[in-house]
């Protein structure tokens, strides 16, 4: 293998020097590695298979995103994806929304991951805190698959019915999911680092009748009996038929409204046949999973993917823009309430090992993990560049500790990557290193800008768009821009956009939520930077959706607890994307009429929102201020809040003429100012 002559340390000056600029050249595949990647294998099908040339990525890309008839059938071929009917059509509908796939094929996405079961080969790897790194075979997985399914439907779970998990990320997880999946019922999760007003707000949408529940989890060394929030949890859930308990910490889970049967009791039931197992086979777009992501009022959004669009979507993602395949072993730490942990299912549809942690990726050592990367000899790592900036400031250099030879590509996603983030892998982990970064969203369960594993790295740039995707920046007139700041919307149908929202009968909900402002083409909410050789740069978010470590968080949700305690009359938060992946969280409060915002009220707060939703829920600072700033319609002025925090000039961010109260900036404005909590440079 050869590496780009950027790839020293010495040449580049170092992460730690600070002297690598955005767009420096890192990194250059050799020709050996272009050659043996899924990519080009598919590039060749392609040409094949079409007649057509393609010289280069930016070719492949184009074909892509305007015959989308055949290259979507030539995913589908390449990967031997088969239905139990015939399809009339690759797309029938070219619309958005509304676009229909394959119409008339039946499958199922369990069904799929069963079919790859390999005798006597590992299936996932996982570890915790506590235990460490084991293996679950393709015999054990499948089988318990098996029983869990068999089980659902025992207690009458049809298809189109909603189960739903309660679960840290252990392999009950993904057990569970594919249970549920093979009766064609609809998969949605909750981390149990959610109190139960979270899970509730996300689950009780749904009416679900099975609940896959932990006792509790393990994070940083604590155990955290969650079997009270549990409790809350199934009161809230009236539709339940039963609840199934996983021991994680070994607690009874008992005195609940609804029956409860133990995880070992359904593994333990009448064995089942793997001849005589069938998945139902439903129609490609039947509802596979629900994914939440909040937005900036109501309750979070529970966005609904299908079967077949995230079965071709994952496929493609994982073979052309991870460079994946049978057998290599792939870690990414994540919790099961971020789509990166339906990304490690994902994994099993390709014979890709993923590697589970449950856990605090700091402890018990801020390497651990590194450490389960040896360990598991990982060829992909992946992980937010938040954790590599807490990595430079502890000084670790990770292949100075640990054997990582295995290991080829590693992925930081979750935040915008700045520039010496990118260096840092090649200065502290290895200089013949594919850092394939990516951003894409929870509403399309996969990436539209990433990782491709033909092109050079440059420092702080993604490699190009994704196939399939028509990702363009738009200015505010609906034109396409390059070379400077626009929003990011995608004008050609995906197989992995939402079938709908959940409860969202007419559709207006989804229709608002990506189609308002540009009729007819999807608008993403993030900001996207092309430059002329394809580059992208994704500048952080363009509506209100706080994103913290990768997990978007609903303004919302924070507002119902905060301005719930009688000593705060209204509030308004933003979150900061900081130089080297960081985050800054501030919350701006309005104290009642003889309240005073002191420590006491602060912690009040703060424990609040993290024992109702989560640690990533608490604000980094809260700040008393005498008003809040509205619009005339009586909505609160977050992105001129946020816009004026990154450093915008107070006369830029807001129209007098269109606020309530024109001088109700003035105290955040003097907040700006003066403050040193953060840096934005």
């Amino acid at each position: 293998m050869t590496v780009s002559p950027m790839s020293s340390a010495a040449m580049r000056g170092g992460a730690e020097g600070g002297s690598v600029r955005e767009g420096d050249l890192l990194w250059t595949p050799s020709p050996d590695r272009v050659e043996r990647t899924r990519l080009t294998a598919f590039t060749r099908f392609a040409a094949e298979r079409t007649g057509r040339s393609f010289d280069d990525y930016a070719a492949l890309w184009r074909w892509s995103t305007t015959e989308l008839g055949e290259f979507w059938s030539a995913v589908w071929d390449f990967f031997d994806v088969r239905s139990s009917t015939p399809c009339t059509a690759v797309l029938a509908e070219r619309s958005m929304p509304g676009a229909r796939w394959f119409p008339g094929a039946h499958l199922n996405f369990a069904g799929y991951v069963l079919d790859q079961e390999v005798s006597g080969a590992p299936a996932l790897l996982y570890a915790s805190e506590t235990e460490p790194l084991r293996e679950l075979s393709w015999e054990e997985l499948a089988s318990r698959v098996r029983a869990v399914a068999t089980h659902l439907r025992e207690v009458g779970v049809r298809p189109g019915d909603r189960v739903v998990g309660y679960l840290p990320n252990v392999p009950e997880a993904m057990i569970a999911m594919l249970a549920a999946a093979s009766a064609g019922a609809v998969w949605a999760g909750a981390s149990p680092d959610f109190g139960a007003r979270g899970a509730l707000d996300r689950l009780a949408q749904l009416r679900p009748v099975v609940l896959i529940a932990a006792d509790g989890y393990r994070y940083g060394g604590r155990a955290f009996d969650r079997r009270g929030e549990l409790a809350e949890v199934v009161a809230g859930l009236p539709q339940l038929r039963q609840v199934v308990a996983v021991s994680v910490l070994g607690l009874e889970v008992a005195d609940l409204t609804v029956p409860v049967t133990s995880w070992a009791d359904v593994l333990s039931g009448p064995s089942v046949d793997a001849a005589e197992f069938v998945c139902d086979q439903v129609p490609f777009d039947h509802p596979l999973w629900v994914l939440f992501s909040s937005g900036t009022t109501g309750l979070p959004k529970p966005i609904v993917h299908g079967h077949g669009g995230i079965l071709l979507e994952q496929l493609k993602s994982l073979a052309f823009h991870q460079d994946l395949r049978s057998g290599d072993r792939a870690f990414f730490h994540t919790t099961t309430g971020w789509m990166m942990w339906n990304f490690l299912v994902s994994m099993l549809t390709s014979r890709i090992v993923p590697v589970l942690y449950d856990g605090n990726p700091s402890h018990p050592d801020v390497d651990v993990l590194w450490r389960l990367a040896q360990d598991s000899r990982a060829r992909f790592f992946g992980t937010s560049p938040t954790y590599v900036e807490l990595m430079k400031k502890a000084g670790i250099v990770p292949r100075e500790r640990f054997d990582l030879s295995a290991l080829e590509v590693v992925m930081p996603a979750g935040s915008p990557v700045a520039p010496a983030i990118t260096a840092w892998f090649y200065d502290a982990v290895a200089e013949d290193l594919w850092v394939a970064t990516g951003s894409g969203g929870t509403d399309i369960c996969t990436g539209l800008v990433g990782g491709v594993p033909t092109l050079p790295v440059r420092a702080g740039e993604i490699q190009a768009r994704c196939l399939g995707v028509a990702a363009e920046a738009w200015d505010d007139a609906g034109r396409p821009v390059v070379g400077r700041v626009g929003e990011l919307v995608v004008t050609q149908p995906m197989p992995s956009m939402p079938l709908f929202y959940w409860g969202d009968e007419d559709g207006s909900r989804y229709r608002a939520s990506y189609f308002e402002t540009f009729p007819g083409v999807w608008r993403h909410g993030d900001f996207l930077e092309l430059n002329e050789r394809g580059g992208c740069f994704v500048r952080g978010r363009s509506d209100a959706v706080l994103n913290r470590h990768g997990v978007r968080i609903g303004t919302a949700e924070i507002y119902r607890v905060v301005e719930d305690d009688p000593a705060v009359v209204t509030s308004l938060v933003v979150n900061l994307d900081l130089p080297g992946g960081g985050f800054f969280m501030p919350l701006f409060v309005v104290p009642a009429p003889g309240a005073v915002l002191d420590d006491g009220l602060r912690d009040r707060l703060r424990r609040r929102l993290r024992e109702e939703y989560t640690p990533r829920h608490v604000p980094d600072r809260i700040i008393a201020v005498r008003a809040i700033p509205l619009t005339r319609s009586g909505k609160k002025m977050e992105i001129p809040v946020r816009r004026l925090l990154m450093g915008a000039d107070p006369a830029d961010v807001a129209d007098p003429a269109a606020m309530a109260d024109p001088g109700s900036l003035s105290d955040i404005v003097e907040y700006a100012r003066t403050q040193r909590d953060y840096a934005v440079a």
